[in-house]
Formats: C-alpha cells, structure tokens, sequence
C-alpha cells in the first residue's frame, strides 16, 4: 500500500501531548490533514491494519478500506469536511469495512472527529478517526446465530409438544404442539392466548401455576385439558418453566399428553375398587358364616354335651360299680375337655362377646387370651363409649387387633404390647404398639405368601380409613389405623384407591413384621 502523491510534511506544531493520549488508546486512532492523508496513527492502529509507521504515514486515508468502496468513503469524508460538523460516524450505524495490509477485510466501527491546530503558517485543520475491529465480534455474532439456529432446530424437532409464551400469548411452538392442537403448521399458534387452547376448567390453574413461578424456583407441573382444532379435548400434563431473560417475562411450556396414560389409570382404579368391594363382600360372607357356625357350635353342640355330661353324671350315681365309675369318670373327664374345645373354637371363629357386649369387651378377651398363650405383658386402654359401633366396624376392629398380635407373637421379639381404642374428631384411631425388633429400615419387599399388613391396609381402606406403620422412638414397632365413624363417600373410597399406590411405610420399610 504505496502512494506517488507528494512527500509527507509533518505539522510543525507540538501535539505530543495529543499523540501520547492516541498511543495509550485501545482502540486505533488515526488522524489526517485536509488533503486526508495521514499524519499519525497509533500502535493500535498499526496492528489493526498490519502496517508499520514507515508505511502507514503520509497515505491517504482511502487506501485503508477495500478498493471498491474507496469512493464512498471518499464522498463520506468529503461531505462531513463540508458540513461544518464537529464529529460524525462513517457508514450505516457507523460500521465500514476495513482492508488490512495482507489484503483482508473486516468489518470496523468508525468515527470521525474535527479539530483546528494552530500553527506558525496559520490554522490547519485536522480531522481524527477512531476504528474499532469488530472481526472477533461478528465472529462471536455468527457463532451465536448457529447456535441460535441449532436451538430452534433442536425445540423444533423435539418429539414432545413446547410452546414458549409472553404475556400468556405464544411466541414460539413445534411441530409436535401444532399435532398435538390439530394444526397443519406451528406458525397457526403464534399470537394466540394459550387460554384459547386450554379447556375453561384449566385456565384457574395455570394460572396460578404462572404467577407462583417464582416461588416454585421457576418449574412447575399442573394437569389440565387442552381443546383441538376439531373439538376433542385432550388431557395434558405442563411443565411450565421461565426461561433466562431480563425479566422473566417468556415462558416456555412442555406439554405432554396424558390421556391415554388417565384413561388407563381410571380403568385400574376402576378395577381395583371393583376388587376391593368383591373382597368386602367376600369378607362379609366369611365373618357371616363364622358368626353362624360359632353360634351353632355354642347352642347346638355346646347344649348337647352339656347334656351328655349331665346324663354321665347321673349313669355314675346311679351305679356306683368301682370300674363303671372310673370308665364314667374318664368320659366326664373328656367331654369337659370337648366343651372347653368347642367353645374356643366357637371363640376364635367369632367371640359372641363382640356382638352381645361391644368391641371393648371383645378385645379385652382377646388381649388376655394373648397375655395367657404367650406371656407378653399387655397395657390396654379401650374407650368405654364405643359399645354401639356397627357390625362390621366393630368386626373389623377386632380382625385387626387380632391379626396385629398374630403378627407380634411370629415376629416382633416383644415382651410387651400396648393397645389403644379410642374416639377423636368423628374418627376412631387404634394402636398397637410393641417393644421388640420393630421395622429393618431399607427393605421394602413383602415376603412371599406373607399378607398380614397388606390384610390390615385392606381392612382399613375397606371402611374409608388409612394405616400407618413406622417405628417407635422409644423402640418397637407402631401400627395406627385412622377410621371414620360414619360410613365414607365413595369419593374417599376413590381417593383410597389412589392412595394404595404409596408406600405402606412412613420413614422405615417392613423387616420382621408381616
């Protein structure tokens, strides 16, 4: 980059003071006389443009940018010397292109300042360009466009339906949301309220999912239904999100749809009440026939060997031959043991104690039948005031307690037992507490063939009720079951179902116990 015009003729004013600000400058300065060639260039320059001073000095400013824009930039300059104006940028928003001594080109940002020298021969007039290489920053620029572009590829080939919203209304939606609306094209979406998409009983929801954003860390999940092009309504679950901007303003939703995952969950709990109430009645009928065959094991079978025992009695009086009286007494002897066989299974298969005096009474019996057989140490403290509970509650109840002391007798290691029947807020609440082993934390699995805890959660959710089972703090294990006192809705027998899908155990899993 050379030139034949005229030897360079330095100013003989002193600018040091001026030169020494321009080569501490991070960015190039350049100034020029009024014919526009250069008079000094600072170290940023020179590097900017690849030049040493020896070249760079004395060329007319032109030579600096491409040659078929030299004319324009020309007429630039020209125009601004004539204007009359102080500072002035060069090009649209001030960006022109440079041209380095190795023949490449960048982009720069110009502007260019005038200034008046006062010399020996008089005023002479200056005029100073400040550039700014915005090579690495187009560069930067284009990066983030592709990446920029990725993304949008990316959310748009994405198989789940996102749309991104501002102000409620969408900016941005795929493929797989206009699908999933029953729109042939995603730009169908764009400017429309998301509330025009969503079902009415859907909107109080979102939201209020919306304006709690910032409390739920920016992430929230809120199920809702969402009207198609042709009127069917699909069930969706959303994931609604605020993406990084200054204000928290855009939205991004990813919208997963969930109707036929819904429709399979209300078949299953559809099957699983019907299973639940087949059960209840198979229970009924079971605790219907023991009820019967107790009964008839103490009138019918009971009566007669009373009788029988009765009749021996009188045969042995009546011959007092020495080995008639021991055969008699030996036949006695068996038929008390008979009686006394009778009546416990009578007992054990339904103690007519539960139907005649309560279920107080009827658990106290089976506490010290407990206490007898085993030698556990039993504490009970049974509500006086639930005499007059239903039938089946009260069988319930009692079914509980007694499969709660088969598990403790099997398993537990206790040596003492705790049971509490009592009334509170409309609800009956029943617990049995021990002092053994209780539950091994970390192991969840019901052993196979071993239904006892499962059997006392069907129980309790059978009558509207819950279990919760966990650990004692002084030791032991801890079952309550929570029952209402009235019969419950089929709401809560519905909620009850969902429930059963959560874990059995509060904050330790089943170990020794069934």
């Amino acid at each position: 980059m050379t030139s034949s015009a005229k030897p360079f003729v330095p100013p003989t004013v002193d600018v040091l003071a001026e030169q020494r600000l321009a080569h501490a400058a991070l960015e190039a300065v350049i100034t020029v006389d009024h014919e526009h060639r250069i008079v000094m260039i600072n170290p940023a320059g020179l590097n900017m443009f690849g030049l040493s001073s020896e070249q760079a000095l004395g060329i007319p400013l032109a030579q600096l940018v491409p040659e078929r824009l030299r004319a324009s930039n020309e007429h630039h300059v020209r125009h601004f010397c004539e204007s009359g104006q102080v500072e002035r940028s060069m090009g649209k928003r001030g960006r022109v292109l440079g041209l380095r001594a190795n023949g490449e080109e960048f982009p720069m940002e110009a502007a260019i300042f005038k200034s008046e020298v006062v010399q020996p021969s008089g005023t002479q007039t200056y005029y100073t360009a400040l550039l700014r290489d915005l090579s690495e920053i187009s560069r930067m620029s284009g990066v983030i466009d592709q990446l920029n572009q990725r993304l949008r590829s990316v959310f748009e080939r994405a198989p789940v339906a996102i749309w991104i919203t501002e102000q409620e209304r969408v900016v941005f939606a795929n493929r797989a949301c206009a699908q999933l609306v029953g729109l042939e094209q995603p730009e169908q979406l764009v400017g429309r309220s998301i509330f025009e998409l969503l079902s009415p009983d859907s909107h109080d929801p979102v939201r209020s999912k919306l304006q709690t954003l910032d409390q739920d860390e920016g992430v929230a999940v809120v199920v809702g239904s969402i009207q198609r092009a042709n009127g069917s309504m699909r069930e969706v679950e959303l994931v609604v999100a605020t993406l990084p901007d200054h204000e928290r303003t855009f939205v991004q939703m990813v919208i997963n749809d969930i109707t036929q995952r819904a429709r399979e969950k209300k078949d299953l709990l559809r099957s699983r009440r019907t299973l639940r109430e087949l059960s209840a009645s198979m229970v009924e009928a079971r605790e219907e026939e023991r009820r019967r065959i107790a009964r008839e094991l103490h009138d019918e079978l009971g009566q007669r060997l009373t009788a029988l025992k009765l009749e021996m009695a009188a045969c042995q009086r009546d011959h007092p031959d020495l080995a008639v009286g021991e055969r008699a007494q030996l036949m006695l002897d068996m038929l008390d043991d008979t009686v006394a066989s009778a009546r416990r299974i009578a007992m054990d298969l339904r103690p007519l104690m539960l139907d005649d005096l309560g279920l107080p009474e009827a658990i106290d019996w089976l506490l010290k039948e407990f206490k007898r057989r085993t030698g556990i140490e039993v504490v009970a403290r049974l509500g006086e005031d639930l005499r007059e509970l239903s039938p089946n509650l009260a069988t319930t109840l009692y079914r509980i307690v007694q499969e709660a002391l088969t598990n403790i007798t099997r398993h537990a290691q206790a040596t003492r037992v705790v049971v509490v029947l009592e009334s509170r807020h409309q609800e009956l609440l029943l617990t049995i507490q021990d002092n053994g082993v209780g539950f091994t934390k970390g192991i969840r699995a019901r052993a196979s063939g071993s239904f006892g805890l499962l059997g006392i959660r069907e129980r309790a959710l059978m009558l509207g009720g819950r279990l919760q089972v966990s650990n004692a703090p002084e030791g032991g294990a801890r079952l309550v079951v929570h029952v209402p006192l009235t019969q419950p809705s089929a709401q809560v027998l519905a909620d009850n179902d969902r429930d059963t899908a959560e874990p059995l155990f509060d904050d330790s899993a089943h170990g020794g116990h069934d």
